[in-house]
């Protein structure tokens, strides 16, 4: 049976994805803040052996116990899915706060990452989340974007580092998703429009998918993204942030 570790799983796309692996045979440990939800969210998966870690990435000794304990226990998937963001102008925005996210965003899933890939073995996978922000700017979340494309550069270059060993390093890109995010960032689902929105259920069966097909180092999840992203190339760059200010929830005050 394979042991998957998710960061940011009491929840939204980590815990959907944790139901889905669940339900393939894996055998899950779920990592997040809040002990009463992680216990909440492993009693929801299917198969049994599932365990729960309580750590908060932004504090130094609980990332550093947790990247100890994947050095000491062997897993064969790692998904760093933890990551936050904050919607406004930034310098309306505490400069605090968004240091705070930029450490848990890449700091704490580089420190992971080195741990997991140092004792990893032909077949194992490093999975981390980006957004499909790693592709475009967005006013109004300036610090999260650019941390986003931070975390797919970074994935692919592990990709091509790792290939010849047969180990996995996938960079996962959904986009906008109907999940806790946007409110924990000071925005409202209701921000987007429907029809950009998908469910966490499609975000965590899409990447699930290409974490079994194993194809590409870069995926961006959804053909509506993937459409968008397609025009990007046919607008200038100004056009194209243009157009991602004027529907940013971070610009609208």
């Amino acid at each position: 049976m394979k042991k998957v570790l998710i960061t940011g799983a009491s929840g939204g796309i980590g815990l959907e994805t944790a139901k889905q692996l669940a339900a393939h045979g894996y055998q899950l440990t779920l990592v997040a803040r809040n002990e009463d939800k992680l216990n909440k969210a492993v009693k929801s998966l299917a198969g049994t052996g599932h365990t729960v870690l309580v750590a908060d990435l932004t504090n130094e000794d609980d990332l550093q116990k947790l990247a100890d304990h994947l050095k000491t226990e062997k897993y064969d998937v790692l998904i760093n899915n933890a990551g936050a963001g904050i919607y406004g102008k930034f310098i309306e925005i505490p400069l605090a706060d968004q240091l705070t996210g930029m450490q848990l965003n890449m700091d704490a899933l580089v420190t992971l990452s080195y741990s997991f890939l140092q004792n990893a073995k032909p077949g194992d996978a490093l999975v981390n989340i980006g957004s499909l922000l790693a592709h475009s700017s967005l006013p109004g979340a300036a610090v999260y974007a650019a941390t986003k494309s931070f975390v797919a550069n970074f994935s692919e270059s592990l990709w091509y580092e790792f290939k010849q060993k047969d180990i996995f390093v996938m960079g996962f890109n959904p986009g906008a998703a109907a999940s806790d995010f946007h409110a924990n960032a000071g925005g409202h689902v209701s921000d987007f429009p429907k029809f950009v929105l998908s469910s966490v259920e499609d975000v965590a069966t899409e990447l699930v998918k290409a974490l079994e097909n194993r194809r590409k180092p870069r995926v961006v999840q959804g053909w509506k993204n993937r459409f968008m992203l397609f025009g990007f190339k046919l607008l200038n760059r100004k056009a194209a942030v243009n157009i991602m200010g004027q529907i940013s929830p971070g610009m609208k005050n």
